[in-house]
């Protein structure tokens, strides 16, 4: 009977209690905030220049996006960013948005992590 049991059992498939560990979706990521850019302006087909950024909560991979183009970004401390923005970014006048990226982190075997964030935009204008 024992035997008939066993078999049965093994038959239906009885789990041996292991199951696929569940994925943890990522969490928010740190909101960065654009406080004020120096220069504010440039002229329209200046050579190239370093923007700074001041403000809050900016990661040390934080990334400076002028006109929706991810820029050569140095850290300077979570309230600073320095941009390397070219020439041709700023060849033709018009005004461009400038935001700052935080790039999510990635999680472990289980998922998790972070989400990147991107600060509200705060206006360059190109004269």
């Amino acid at each position: 009977m024992k035997l008939l049991m066993i078999f049965l059992l093994a038959s239906i498939g009885v789990g041996c209690g292991y199951s696929k560990p569940a994925t943890m979706p990522a969490a928010p990521g740190t909101m960065p905030a654009i406080a004020q850019l120096t220069p504010p302006s440039t002229a329209a087909g200046s050579s190239q220049f370093t923007l700074e950024v001041d403000g809050s909560n900016f990661n040390g991979n934080a990334v400076v996006n002028f006109n929706g183009t991810a820029m050569s970004t140095t850290w300077s401390s979570a309230g600073k960013v320095m941009a390397s923005i070219p020439a041709a970014a700023v060849a033709a006048s018009g005004t461009v948005p400038v935001t700052v990226t935080n790039p999510g982190t990635p999680g472990g075997i289980y998922g998790g992590g972070t989400q990147a964030a991107t600060s509200q935009p705060m206006n360059f204008t190109i004269n």
